[in-house]
């Protein structure tokens, strides 16, 4: 009697929102006994071409594939290829690079469930891995974790929720405007202290790890899952600030799975001020994004400011400053200030550390063509601390994890820890006279390096702040 084969289906989509991939093709299955194989090539979708760099962005992904007709097939092996790995925007990422994966959903619930695959390698300008489907059903495949729109309108309404639960008329959620697309940008206001402080996430949509970042902090700030319980050292740095935080810049680019920019290509950090006549920033028609969160930054004043990134390449969390810019170079102030949050952010979560993360510039003649990055414009509009917190996309060094590599899990508590950077802060963001010599050694500014790698390892490229290409160097 003859055997019918059985109909193994594999259907790939990104309907889901962040979702990004292109079917290039798949293989038949090629069918063994009880086991299975076939291969499925992929390719990234560009991002909105960005006039002002002169680039289509493209590198984040995040696909579900979907398999069926597995009942007398034990094994399915498929081998995923990202096609066009060699065209995106930091090729140079990909070494070292292992891709998250789940048979969960994309519910907070199942956050935990994402882990790393460790077959992830580069071969010929390809990105591939092998998966192992032995059940029907779906897996999903991101670069990193998606944080979906409907999350991020979960977190919204949480926040309302114990900001009505506190009753304090100074504690608010606003919009401060719309996207291109219509979508809301929110700022949670909380706080009832002297110094003034902004936190903004996820100007570059496809650096999720920053919203499950604000995510920690909102969440510890505001005691959600706690029943509006706050720890002692929150109460107390929210009576010496009053915080306002954008848990993300870019709905819009989030929603279409975008890598760094909005609907209309703008990529929101290189949007906070002209430094091409030809091309005016911020703009209603291109960034309104950042023309509401810098117009109402001009209402409230600032004192402190933390914009937080994700980075392709570098292993590590680290911080980048306002470095070489006219405020830096004016008195060590700034650097100083630097290079106490750091020192105190590292006694807080030891998953930072100082010594790697982007070189400063060579001048401020240098530095002056990066007025319009938001660490930068804001650094010296408010004269105050500015910083850019970037996390890791791979495993991160510091503590070392390869089954799970950096994750939603740690990007939130990285969140949550900012609470106590923020107490330790407190008494010198505005101090007068030599403060600093109150500090210990182990505090001062350490410049960073991104030669993280043994012998003689040199970066491919030369980049200042969140990740410049190097055409714009």
């Amino acid at each position: 009697t003859s055997m019918v084969a059985p109909l193994i289906k594999l259907s790939i989509t990104a309907s889901h929102d962040g979702g990004n991939i292109q079917l290039v093709s798949q293989t038949e299955p090629i069918i063994s006994g009880r086991t299975a194989k076939c291969t499925v090539k992929l390719s990234v979708k560009p991002d909105v071409y960005t006039d002002f760099e002169k680039i289509a962005h493209m590198q984040y992904f995040s696909f579900r594939s979907f398999v069926s007709g597995l009942e007398d097939i034990k094994i399915f092996n498929v081998t995923y290829v990202i096609d066009n790995a060699d065209k995106v925007s930091y090729p140079e990422a990909w070494p070292g690079t292992t891709i998250c994966e789940t048979s969960g959903s994309l519910e907070p619930s199942d956050d935990h469930l994402w882990k790393r695959n460790l077959s992830t390698k580069i071969v010929d300008g390809k990105l591939t891995w092998q998966h192992v489907h032995t059940t029907n059903g779906s897996t999903f495949f991101s670069y990193f974790p998606p944080y979906t729109y409907n999350r991020h309108l979960k977190l919204i309404a949480d926040c309302a929720s114990s900001i009505a639960s506190k009753r304090d008329i100074n504690y608010k959620i606003e919009a401060l405007g719309q996207t291109l697309q219509g979508r809301e940008i929110e700022c949670i206001v909380v706080g009832n202290g002297d110094k003034t402080a902004w936190i903004i996430h996820r100007q570059h949509p496809g650096e999720t790890m920053a919203e499950f970042f604000a995510e920690g902090l909102l969440h510890r700030i505001l005691g959600i899952g706690k029943d509006g319980a706050s720890d002692d050292i929150t109460k107390k740095v929210l009576d010496q600030y009053r915080i306002y935080i954008v848990p993300c810049m870019c709905p819009d680019g989030a929603v279409l799975g975008h890598l760094r920019t909005n609907n209309v290509g703008a990529n929101l950090n290189r949007e906070w001020a002209t430094v091409n006549p030809e091309y005016i920033a911020p703009s209603l028609e291109r960034s309104p994004e950042v023309y509401a969160v810098l117009k109402k930054m001009d209402e409230t004043g600032c004192d402190f400011f933390l914009d937080v990134h994700g980075d392709e390449e570098l292993p590590y969390v680290f911080l980048s400053g306002a470095e070489k810019t006219p405020l830096w170079e004016e008195s060590g102030r700034l650097k100083y200030l630097h290079g106490y949050f750091v020192s105190c952010y590292q006694r807080a979560n030891s998953d930072i550390q100082k010594a790697i993360g982007y070189p400063p510039p060579d001048s401020t003649e240098d530095a002056l063509k990066y007025m319009n990055v938001a660490t930068n414009q804001v650094s010296n509009r408010f004269k105050c601390l500015g910083l850019t917190l970037e996390m890791p996309y791979k495993d991160c060094e510091t503590n070392s994890d390869p089954s799970v590599g950096w994750s939603p899990e740690r990007s939130k508590q990285l969140g949550s820890s900012l609470v106590e950077t923020l107490d330790s802060m407190h008494p010198y963001l505005r101090a007068e006279g030599e403060f600093w010599t109150e500090f210990s050694d182990d505090d001062h500014y350490v410049e960073p390096t991104d030669n993280f790698k043994e012998d003689g390892f040199i970066m491919l490229t030369k980049r200042f702040y969140s990740d410049v290409r190097p055409h714009d160097a």
